[in-house]
């Protein structure tokens, strides 16, 4: 980057007034922040896992920050040690960066990493940005290590299965019939989707996690997998918050949560209300 730089032409600029509110513009309290919240040192790594994991180790760790979106953080800011790459809210953006201790195979993750589609699913929201613009240009043998890595995680826990209620069986009824009429030609009655086109439901996570802010923004704005060298032509799925109200995407995405052995639970049409304005980039 520093030999990059150089061969920039210089130019005139002043320096502009921070933008930050307060007390984030604050820099003095950056010391304060760091005694708290960052540990200086060097990554160890670990001889008796071999060079491919911990080249992973490195590149998920280290030069891929997966943590920043990946792993819960404190009232300040500060990463918790606990919850580390355990999943979380990205903050600002109202996307939930899931857990990596996935259980998918190393094959299915390097897939999904490169092309940004695999058997278990598409990415979308952020994430999508990471695979177009960074991880697939990456080489086979950094994917494969970060896969290698991320494979001896720890697996998130499922959703604890949520009763329904009788009352809800009606909202259920409804939401079958609108992913009939609206989703099963591509998705499939069975959920299934079909390989390289259209995202298995059955197998997403984003379906039946425990936070269901993915899945109702997918149906509300739609949008594309990356444009990558391994999937060149993304299949896109239309935005239905035009056409449905908050009732009737609440009723669709609740079937889904309880379809094809989820047990996401539930929604309301406040749970969808909150996330209709938020904007989509």
């Amino acid at each position: 980057m520093f030999a990059y730089f150089r061969t920039i032409a210089p130019v005139t600029q002043q320096n502009r007034p921070s933008e930050l509110r307060f007390p984030y513009n604050q820099r003095l309290l950056l010391p304060l922040w760091r005694a708290v919240n960052f540990d200086q040192g060097e990554y160890a790594g670990a001889p008796e896992q071999g060079a491919q994991w911990n080249r992973g180790a490195y590149l998920v760790e280290g030069l891929g920050h997966c943590s920043a979106c990946h792993t819960g953080r404190n009232a300040l800011g500060g990463s918790i040690a606990d919850k580390r790459l355990g999943g979380a809210m990205i903050p600002m953006q109202d996307w939930y960066a899931p857990p990596l201790g996935s259980g998918d195979s190393a094959a299915d993750i390097g897939q999904l990493l490169k092309a940004g589609v695999s058997a278990r699913g598409a990415v979308f929201g952020p994430m999508a940005d990471v695979v177009a613009g960074s991880l697939q240009h990456a080489s086979d043998a950094d994917i494969g290590a970060m896969a290698a890595y991320l494979t001896t995680l720890p697996v998130a826990a499922p959703a604890r299965a949520v009763l329904v209620v009788p009352g809800a069986q009606a909202m259920l009824r409804q939401g079958a019939e609108l992913y009939k009429a609206q989703c099963a030609e591509c998705h499939g009655a069975d959920g299934k989707g079909a390989a390289g086109a259209y995202p298995s439901l059955e197998a997403s996570r984003a379906v039946g996690a425990a936070n269901p802010v993915n899945a109702i923004r997918m149906v509300l704005n739609g949008g594309y997998p990356p444009s990558t060298h391994g999937n060149p032509r993304p299949y896109g799925m239309p935005p239905f918050g035009p056409t449905l109200s908050d009732a009737e995407v609440a009723a669709v995405v609740s079937h889904l949560r309880t379809s094809w052995g989820h047990h996401g639970g539930t929604l309301s049409a406040v749970d969808v209300s909150r996330l209709r304005g938020v904007p989509i980039d």
